[in-house]
């Protein structure tokens, strides 16, 4: 089962993996909530409802298309208690409480590290605000788009070699956790775009993450590829689900070739592999070399 299949039943269920998924709530010709995907930190939920109804989540804003389609999400670190509010076009309010199973993350600490090695020379630091100035910017983008409603893909096949919610210690100093998955593959490997989308940021040469590629999904749900060899797209062109969009490459600060795929949701930064099948097993037996 994707965590783009909606979930049947009026319960909600438990995952092999321990997340959570809310079902169908009603039938569909009502049409007043139905809600698909992991209800878990970092997880994305995708809603359908009636045309012309209003939402909150978290005492936040939702966008809702003029078909009722709707996505939400939740933080590396959001509570067990997640409040879903709803206003119908006839005016009659719905509250649900959604119960957001809580994850333990990998944390590596590592002490003895040079100093130059922990916290970047303050020469760099303008052109690592800047980079992310343009990032926010990119970000940005929040229109009636609903690209995101035809499912998603991984944009390159391999061996992962880094998770989300991840996060080190170094010489003491807690750094900022680690928010996409990573996956390795040799230098020039073509890179897909995961769903429809629209280019919003191609930069050659970010300080810390290098080739740097930016698309959105519509309604502010976009996706960063990061340490980009090459990018074959530029800002404002459509792409398609499968389309090459640049090529994997170690650009930035990086040990080694690798495609960092992180996703962002109105602020949010949530998990894409909660958005993907498994990786395919003959993937990394492929990377091996065997």
């Amino acid at each position: 089962m994707t965590p783009m299949e909606p979930m049947l039943g009026s319960e909600t269920q438990r995952l092999s993996d321990g997340a959570l998924v809310m079902g169908k709530i009603t039938p569909m010709d009502e049409r007043t909530l139905e809600l698909h995907g992991q209800l878990i930190q970092g997880g994305v939920v995708f809603g359908i409802t009636r045309p012309g109804t209003k939402i909150q989540h978290d005492g936040q804003p939702v966008p809702v298309s003029v078909q009722g389609d709707f996505v939400i999400g939740f933080e590396r670190m959001s509570p067990e208690d997640s409040i879903l509010k709803l206003e119908l076009p006839d005016g009659k309010l719905i509250e649900r409480n959604l119960k957001i199973a809580q994850r333990q993350y990998d944390i590596d600490r590592i002490d003895g590290l040079p100093q130059d090695k922990v916290t970047p020379d303050p020469s760099v630091k303008q052109r690592i605000a800047d980079d992310q100035a343009a990032v926010k910017d990119a970000r940005a983008l929040q229109d009636a788009r609903t690209d995101y409603v035809k499912g998603f893909q991984w944009p390159v096949t391999g061996r992962i070699s880094g998770v989300y919610g991840s996060q080190r210690i170094l010489n003491g100093e807690p750094k900022w956790p680690h928010y996409g998955i990573d996956i390795a593959r040799p230098e020039g490997t073509p890179v897909t775009a995961p769903a429809d989308a629209i280019v919003t940021l191609a930069h050659p040469d970010m300080f810390y993450s290098g080739g740097t590629l930016i698309m959105d999904h519509g309604q502010g749900f976009s996706s960063t590829f990061l340490h980009l060899q090459k990018i074959l797209v530029t800002p404002g062109q459509k792409v398609k689900q499968g389309e090459v969009v640049g090529l994997l490459g170690a650009t930035g600060r990086v040990t080694g070739p690798h495609l960092d795929w992180r996703m962002n949701l109105r602020g949010k930064r949530v998990d894409p592999a909660t958005l993907v099948d498994e990786m395919p097993k003959g993937q990394h037996a492929r990377e091996r070399g065997i």
